[in-house]
């Protein structure tokens, strides 16, 4: 099948926000594991004095995540798809929590920034160029120092796991999709995940786009080897990068 893209992308997920929620609390750690990808980013004092962005933040659960991690940091979130911003904006929210509606590639042009840290959860993957993305993250976003925590669903390198993940899709994920009337959208997420980076090659490619200290961390459950935190940080100093090393 041909992946969704950019427009039409954005507008599957408009159609599937009504049911996103719903569907994503039938995955056993969901909101736990972005709980924990959120935390690693170890921003200090509760985030005090700090600007962080949620690229790409869906329904906001990505952005609960982070407001629980850093409970005093001004938070940013923008997401290409005007359905589930809306969804994300219809929750309570405290005033130090903002919501953009732009694609990933539109937010440095909207001067939304510079931000200490910047958190993407099921993101890259979506993204028609994500090595333009990255590079735009780190030189354009993400102030000297700043820190990155990305948590995507990339394979480790075992068949067993590209194996699981058509199972659990063809099983689960696309009959529910189906009934919701957004089938296209999960056979997308089916088919981007297999055809995405393994966990080995998108630490290559955050190397390869000047991050540094570059580090991935498998999730935990039944999505170990399917779902991975990766963790890098821009070159240089910031007061966020206070708080300790990634």
């Amino acid at each position: 099948m041909t992946l969704l893209r950019d427009h039409d992308l954005a507008r599957a997920f408009d159609h599937a926000s009504g049911t996103y929620d719903r569907l994503t609390a039938f995955n056993p750690g969901y909101r736990t594991d972005l709980l924990r990808s959120a935390r690693r980013l170890r921003l200090p004092g509760d985030g005090a004095g700090l600007h962080v962005l949620d690229l790409g933040c869906g329904t906001g659960a990505s952005t609960r995540a982070l407001l629980r991690t850093a409970p005093r940091a001004r938070i940013t979130a923008v997401d290409a798809s005007s359905g589930m911003l809306r969804r994300a904006r219809a929750k309570p929210w405290p005033a130090r929590v903002r919501f953009l509606h732009l694609a990933a590639e539109e937010v440095a042009a909207a001067q939304a920034g510079p931000f200490d840290a910047v958190f993407a959860a099921y993101l890259f993957r979506n993204v028609t160029d994500p090595d333009a993305v990255l590079e735009t993250v780190r030189t354009r976003l993400l102030r000297p120092g700043g820190r990155l925590a990305v948590h995507e669903y990339s394979l480790a390198g075992s068949p067993a796991y590209r194996a699981l993940w058509t199972a659990v899709c063809r099983g689960v994920i696309i009959p529910a999709g189906t009934l919701s009337g957004d089938q296209a959208l999960y056979r997308h997420l089916w088919r981007s995940v297999l055809d995405f980076d393994t966990a080995h090659a998108f630490i290559t490619r955050l190397n390869s786009a000047g991050f540094a200290d570059v580090r991935v961390i498998p999730v935990a459950g039944w999505q170990t080897g399917i779902v991975h935190t990766f963790l890098a940080r821009t070159p240089g100093f910031t007061p966020a990068a206070a708080g300790g090393v990634l």
